[in-house]
């Protein structure tokens, strides 16, 4: 799924091995891209699971605020799905820590490990929903 503020711009699934890549799409958002296309957004489905290439890094939002995880790893989440005119996509690390997607720093790079099972039946937006939680 892609955040809702990625609505206007082109996007696809993401798939397994692949290299993404942290960017602005100019929404006032920030989401992943893959390598070819800079202007398509790779949605992920809850669940995927990432790896980046380094730790994490986020946006320092205020001074105080810690800029990289510790972290290399994460699964894909969607969070406050009760609050429509809020950011949802987030990735939450193996400490426990969720960090909203577009407080992601641009230009890290991260490999699809692994994408959520989908049960046999059933459609990719059925399954896409979590419940919500608040982070």
């Amino acid at each position: 799924m892609c955040d809702y503020s990625l609505e206007s711009i082109a996007s696809r699934p993401a798939r397994v091995g692949e290299k993404l890549v942290i960017r602005d799409f100019g929404t006032g958002t920030r989401g992943f891209s893959g390598s070819e296309d800079a202007r398509v957004a790779v949605c992920l489905r809850p669940g995927t699971e990432l790896s980046f290439t380094q730790e994490a890094r986020t946006v320092s939002l205020w001074p105080w605020s810690k800029v990289v995880t510790r972290q290399k790893t994460a699964i894909f989440r969607q969070v406050n799905e009760d609050r429509p005119a809020i950011h949802h996509d987030a990735l939450e690390f193996a400490d426990g820590e969720r960090v909203l997607l577009t407080h992601l720093a641009v230009g890290q790079e991260a490999v699809v490990l692994q994408l959520p099972a989908v049960r046999s039946g059933s459609t990719v937006a059925a399954d896409a929903k979590e419940p919500a939680t608040s982070a």
